[in-house]
C-alpha cells in the first residue's frame, strides 16, 4: 500500500508539472512534457525489474537514472523540485543506510540551488521546504526501519520461544517415557522375573521328588501356585501404582520377616531377620525400596549364591534406616560383573543402586569368592531428594519377587 502511494505521488506531481508548463505557455513546455514522460518512463522500469528490488547496486543505478531525468526536469521547470520529496524516501528505501542519507543531501541541495536558479536570487526561506522535507523523509523512514527491525527481532525471539518449548515438552514425554520403562523394568525384575524363577525351581524340585515322593511333590506345587498367586498380585499392584501386597496391614519389619519365613519354607536355604534399634513410620517410598532390595537380594541368594543361610538386617536410627542382606555363598568379584543384559539378566544389582540413588542413599556390595556377600542399603530418614523424585519412588511399587511373602489369593 505506501509502495502503490509513492508511486501514485511521483507520478502525480510529474503530471502536474507536465500540464502547469502547457497551461502557463511557457517557452521550454515541449521539452518539459518530454522529460517528464521519460522520467516517468525510466521510474515505472524500476518496479517491472526484478534486479532493482533483488540488487543494491541495480536499485542504485536506477536510481541515479531517475535522478538524471529529474534534473533535467528541474533545470527546465521549477516545479520540479516537488519531486525531490518522494525521492527522498526512494532512496532512504532503497540504498543503505549512509548512501541514503548521502543521496537525500544531494537531492536537497539540487532542489535549492535549481530553485534559487530559477527565481534569480536565494533565500532562507527556499531553502526551508526542500530540508525540512528531507528531515521528515528521514525521521520517518528510519524510524519505520526501526520499528521493522525490532518486530523481526520480536518475531523471530517468538519462533525460537516456541521452538524451545516444543523441544522441553518432546524432552519432558521422553523422560517421562524413559522413566516409566525403567520403572517397569526395575518392578519386572524384582518381582514378576524373580516370582517366575522361583516357580520354576519349585517345579523342578516337584519333579524330582515324583514318584518317590508324590507328599513332597505335592507341597512344590502348592508353593509354586501360591508364588503364581502372589506374582499376579504383584503384577496388578504395580500396574496400578499401587504399594505392594506384602506391605499391606503390615510394617517394614513384618514384611521382611515374612519373606524370610516364605524364602526358607520354599528353598533350600534358612532365612533370618533381624530388627535393630526403635521402629518407626517410614515414608511409603522407603518401604517400598527396602523391601524391593531385600526381595531381589533373596531371590539371587537362591539362583546364584548356593548359600545355606542368609541374614536380613533392618536397623532404625534417628537420621536413617539401614538394610543389610549377608549370605553364606559363593560370592563374586563385584567388579568384575558383566553389564547387564536382557538375554542373561543382571539387572539385580544396578536395580537396587537406582531405587537407593532415588532416595539420595548410599548402596554398598560386599564380596569375595568363597566368603559370601553383603549388600547394604542405607536410606536417609530426612531426603534431600526432589518432591518430583520421591512422588514417582512412592508411586512406582513393584510386582512380587519369587521370594515374596506371600499375599492373599483374592488381592
Amino acid at each position: 500500500m505506501l509502495a502503490w502511494c509513492l508511486h501514485l505521488l511521483i507520478v502525480g506531481l510529474l503530471a502536474l508539472t507536465a500540464v502547469r508548463a502547457v497551461a502557463d505557455g511557457r517557452a521550454h513546455a515541449g521539452a518539459v512534457v518530454a522529460v517528464t514522460v521519460v522520467c516517468a518512463l525510466v521510474y515505472a522500469a524500476g518496479p517491472v525489474l526484478p534486479r532493482v528490488r533483488r540488487s543494491r547496486w541495480a536499485a542504485a543505478w536506477w536510481l541515479l537514472c531517475v535522478g538524471g531525468c529529474w534534473l533535467a526536469l528541474l533545470a527546465l521547470s521549477a516545479d520540479g523540485v516537488w519531486v525531490a520529496f518522494p525521492l527522498y524516501f526512494l532512496q532512504l528505501h532503497l540504498l543503505s543506510r549512509r548512501a541514503g542519507l548521502v543521496a537525500v543531501v544531494a537531492t536537497a541541495v539540487a532542489a535549492i540551488a535549481a530553485y534559487a536558479a530559477h527565481q534569480g536570487s536565494f533565500g532562507v526561506p527556499m531553502a526551508i521546504g526542500p530540508a525540512l522535507g528531507a528531515a521528515v523523509a528521514v525521521a520517518v523512514v528510519w524510524g519505520y526501519q526501526t520499528l521493522y527491525r525490532e518486530s523481526e527481532e520480536r518475531r523471530k525471539l517468538i519462533e525460537e520461544l516456541t521452538a524451545t518449548r516444543a523441544d522441553l515438552a518432546a524432552a519432558q514425554h521422553t523422560a517421562g517415557v524413559l522413566a516409566e520403562r525403567e520403572r517397569l523394568a526395575r518392578e519386572i525384575h524384582d518381582t514378576l522375573a524373580q516370582g517366575l524363577t522361583s516357580i520354576q525351581l519349585l517345579l523342578r524340585a516337584a519333579e524330582r521328588a515324583l514318584p518317590d515322593a508324590p507328599d513332597n511333590a505335592a507341597r512344590y506345587v502348592d508353593q509354586a501356585r501360591q508364588a503364581a498367586v502372589d506374582n499376579l498380585a504383584e503384577a496388578r499392584r504395580f500396574v496400578a501404582a499401587l504399594t505392594p501386597p506384602a506391605l499391606d496391614g503390615t510394617t517394614l519389619a513384618g514384611a521382611l520377616e515374612r519373606l524370610c519365613a516364605t524364602a526358607s519354607a520354599r528353598h533350600r536355604l534358612t532365612a533370618r531377620f533381624r530388627l535393630r534399634g526403635e521402629p518407626g513410620p517410614l515414608p511409603t517410598a522407603h518401604e517400598v525400596a527396602l523391601l524391593r532390595i531385600a526381595q531381589s537380594a533373596l531371590a539371587n541368594t537362591v539362583q546364584h549364591a548356593g548359600a545355606t543361610t542368609a541374614d536380613v538386617t533392618l536397623c532404625h536410627q534417628p537420621d536413617r534406616v539401614t538394610l543389610t542382606v549377608a549370605d553364606d555363598g559363593a560370592g563374586f568379584e563385584p567388579d568384575l560383573l558383566p553389564a547387564p543384559d536382557p538375554e542373561s539378566g543382571g539387572f539385580g544389582l544396578a536395580a537396587m543402586r537406582a531405587r537407593v540413588h532415588a532416595l539420595d542413599g548410599t548402596f554398598a556390595v560386599a564380596s569375595r569368592p568363597g566368603r559370601g556377600t553383603v549388600l547394604t542399603a542405607e536410606l536417609p530418614l530426612a531426603p534431600t531428594a526432589s518432591p518430583a523424585s520421591s512422588t514417582s519412588s512412592t508411586s512406582s511399587p513393584s510386582p512380587a519377587s519369587p521370594t515374596s511373602s506371600e499375599s492373599e489369593a483374592h488381592r
